[in-house]
C-alpha cells in the first residue's frame, strides 16, 4: 500500500472515531497527568474554565508546521487565549521508542527552544490519556466546556497540507469556536477531521 493510500485510510478511521468518539464523551472525563517539572494537572480541577487539549508531537511535519519560528502559529494561540483565561494543555503521548518521545528533561528544553507558552506540556508516556479521548494524530485538539465536556474535536484548521506559509490563508477552528464563545455567541461546531 502506497504511503498516500495509507494516510488517507488513517485520517477516515481517526475521522470517523473521532465522530463516535465525540458523541461518546457527552458525559465529563478526567485525566490526570505530569508536566515536565512533576507537577501533577487534573482536567478536573479546571471545572468552570474553557479549556484546550492539543495532542503534540514536536517532531511531526504537521507540528512544525503550526510552531514554525516564521509565525509562530500554536505559540500565538496559546499566549492569546490563555491572556484570556483560558486553560492550555500541550499533551504529548509518544511512547518510549516512538517519534516524539521526550523525557522530562527534554521535554522543558524543547518547550523552551520553540518559544510555547500553554499552561502546561504535559506527558501521556503509556498515551492512555489519548486513546481516551480517541486522539490518534498530531496534533488533535479538543476544547472542553466549562462542565468537563468535550465541545470540540478534531482540526485545528482548515488546509490540511505541511506548509507552514499556508497558516494564514486557514480558517483556524480554535480561535473561530473559543472567540465565539468566549463573546457568549454559542458554539459554532463541534467536529472538523483532524489530520496529521
Amino acid at each position: 500500500m502506497s504511503r498516500a493510500a495509507l494516510c488517507g485510510l488513517l485520517l477516515l478511521v481517526a475521522g470517523t472515531s473521532g465522530l463516535a468518539r465525540a458523541e461518546d464523551e457527552a458525559k465529563p472525563l478526567d485525566f490526570e497527568l505530569k508536566d515536565p517539572a512533576g507537577t501533577t494537572w487534573k482536567l478536573s480541577d479546571q471545572r468552570g474554565k474553557w479549556v484546550v487539549l492539543e495532542w503534540m508531537n514536536y517532531d511531526c511535519p504537521f507540528i512544525k508546521k503550526h510552531y514554525d519560528a516564521s509565525h509562530k502559529n500554536m505559540q500565538t494561540l496559546q499566549s492569546t487565549y490563555t491572556g484570556k483565561g483560558v486553560v492550555w494543555f500541550s499533551i504529548c503521548s509518544s511512547g518510549e521508542g516512538k517519534q516524539g518521545f521526550m523525557t522530562p528533561e527534554k521535554a522543558a528544553e524543547r518547550l523552551k527552544a520553540q518559544e510555547a507558552s500553554p499552561t502546561a506540556l504535559l506527558l501521556d508516556p503509556t498515551g492512555e490519556i489519548g486513546r481516551r479521548f480517541g486522539a490518534k494524530v498530531t496534533p488533535d485538539m479538543r476544547i472542553i466546556d466549562p462542565e468537563g465536556k468535550v465541545a470540540y474535536a478534531g482540526a485545528i484548521d482548515s488546509l490540511r497540507g505541511k506548509d507552514p506559509a499556508e497558516v494564514k490563508d486557514a480558517t483556524n477552528y480554535i480561535a473561530a469556536f473559543l472567540d465565539s464563545v468566549l463573546a457568549e455567541q454559542g458554539r459554532p461546531f463541534s467536529f472538523h477531521p483532524p489530520y496529521g
